[in-house]
């Protein structure tokens, strides 16, 4: 039984487990702010019993899970919170994004078609992640799929926390995708303002298209979070000019999730400055009717813990599940002695023993055969792996391409002249991802500085990570990978 089936079959016996009139409580994970809901379903319906949201002093991916565990424990007792089993959002911070267009070819291939093609698009060894893969299709019948990673070791991480917080999770998911999941063919762009970030999803053609964090969009000033909204307006535009032109006609929606006051802001300047696109912007206050298979109450606050518990009450599978495939040792006893199988385990023993013999000699007549085989090859294979050894020794002195010179042109050309961008700490890893730390005069120099780099061809996308220190003196970070055939070539 593969991993994935594994945990279908734990999800549904969890919710064959939990009878009629059963609660789960929503968690979801923005930075140090931890949002939870308490979500009740009676006669067909769902109501919010408790919702409620809570600061943490510890850092779940550098604190010991017993003391991030006993924390949230602490928390949820003060509320008043006595559920055990949880559904979580995780951060959007911790997720990958690859894309990847998917060629006619036949169904029984496109599984490890699109296998390869998640191990090219992610920086990283896909081992090391917890991945999913969603399909879309535009207007002219062109299939893409978008691949999601976040690192396996954090999802370990944030398992062990809710178990030390005695609590047993049954989900792992984005809080934006429960938020606003694929709605067929519709084409809408969700925005969620986060703790110290704005998230951004486009959903089109039946699947998701597109998933940021907008770093910079949210800014702290005299202790208040003040919207750059110029920042979203901008990176709006950069991801709706990165689609497929077919697709992006079909996104007229906007909708924005978070704070009433920063997202009627962020709807207004959206209004103003996309005047021509079209939009239709909504701030979405309460759920519609017919959003959920089950009814939920009127006026229901929307939030992202409240939206993963309804979805687990109403049995729908979230737009990506990145909970851990484990099966219990009583589950794997109740497997191996339920009803009927104890009864026949006298029959299949016997059976075993007719068909070892059987097996011992046909095992003794492949290895002989494949002896023979290598014997055949084995001169030719040891050729080969000369060859293969020198290859790979001397490869590195056979490059052409003189990357790192290229991309320090590209640096150069982005920083003015004038000095009021610089850099400090350069460092280019393989496969050519670039880290640049440095220090800028003011915020939009900076932005100016990164604008540039965003319009080489060679560089998708530009992720700059939090200012620290005060002007003149803002120290930066920000990194992107390279991409020598320019943004729709390979490497």
């Amino acid at each position: 039984m593969s991993d994935r089936s594994k945990l279908d079959v734990r999800q549904f016996a969890a919710a064959l487990s939990r009878q009629r009139g059963a609660s789960i409580l929503g968690l979801n994970w923005d930075g140090a702010r931890l949002e939870g809901a308490v979500v009740r379903r009676t006669n067909g319906s769902v109501v919010l019993q408790k919702a409620f949201s809570t600061t943490l002093s510890l850092d779940p991916l550098t604190n010991a899970p017993e003391l991030v565990g006993r924390e949230i424990r602490n928390r949820l007792d003060a509320e008043g919170v006595r559920e055990k089993h949880c559904v979580v959002g995780l951060p959007l911070k911790w997720v990958l994004v690859a894309h990847a267009k998917i060629p006619d070819i036949p169904e029984e291939d496109l599984e490890s078609f699109l296998q390869i093609e998640a191990e090219r698009g992610f920086p990283c060894d896909t081992s090391t992640l917890m991945t999913g893969a969603s399909r879309y299709r535009t207007p002219s019948g062109e299939r893409f799929v978008t691949f999601v990673g976040v690192p396996r070791n954090h999802v370990s991480l944030v398992e062990a926390v809710l178990r030390a917080a005695q609590l047993r999770p049954e989900s792992f998911t984005i809080g934006l995708g429960a938020l606003q999941p694929p709605a067929g063919d519709r084409g809408v762009l969700a925005l969620a303002i986060g703790e110290n970030h704005v998230g951004l999803q486009i959903s089109a053609g039946g699947g998701l298209v597109a998933l940021r964090a907008l770093e910079g969009a949210l800014e702290l000033q005299s202790g208040q979070r003040k919207l750059q909204a110029d920042v979203v307006v901008r990176e709006i535009r950069i991801t709706l000019a990165q689609l497929p032109a077919d697709l992006r006609q079909t996104i007229r929606q906007v909708r924005i999730f978070g704070s009433r006051d920063l997202g009627q802001q962020l709807a207004d300047e959206i209004d103003l400055r996309l005047e021509s696109s079209g939009f239709e912007v909504e701030v979405a206050t309460s759920y519609a009717s017919g959003e959920f298979p089950v009814q939920v109450a009127p006026a229901t606050p929307v939030s992202a813990a409240t939206s993963l518990a309804v979805h687990n009450l109403a049995g729908q599978r979230p737009l990506f599940e990145f909970l851990p495939p484990h099966v219990s040792a009583w589950q794997r006893y109740a497997a191996r002695y339920s009803s009927g199988k104890l009864q026949k385990a006298g029959l299949a023993a016997g059976l075993a023993a007719a068909l070892v013999g059987g097996a011992f000699l046909f095992q003794e007549w492949q290895l002989h055969r494949l002896r023979a085989e290598w014997k055949g090859m084995e001169k030719q294979v040891a050729e080969i792996k000369e060859l293969q050894k020198k290859l790979t020794q001397f490869r590195p002195w056979h490059d052409q391409s003189m990357r790192g010179m290229a991309i320090l042109r590209r640096i150069t050309e982005a920083f003015p002249e004038d000095g009021t961008v610089t850099a400090k700490i350069l460092e280019i890893r393989d496969p050519g991802v670039v880290t640049c730390t440095g220090t800028a005069r003011d915020y939009p120099s900076l932005l100016g500085t990164v604008k540039r780099l965003r319009a080489a061809p060679e560089i998708p996308e530009v992720n700059l990570g939090p200012t620290r220190g005060n002007t003149p003196a803002l120290q930066f970070t920000f990194s992107f990978i390279w991409n020598q055939g320019g943004k729709d070539g390979t490497p």
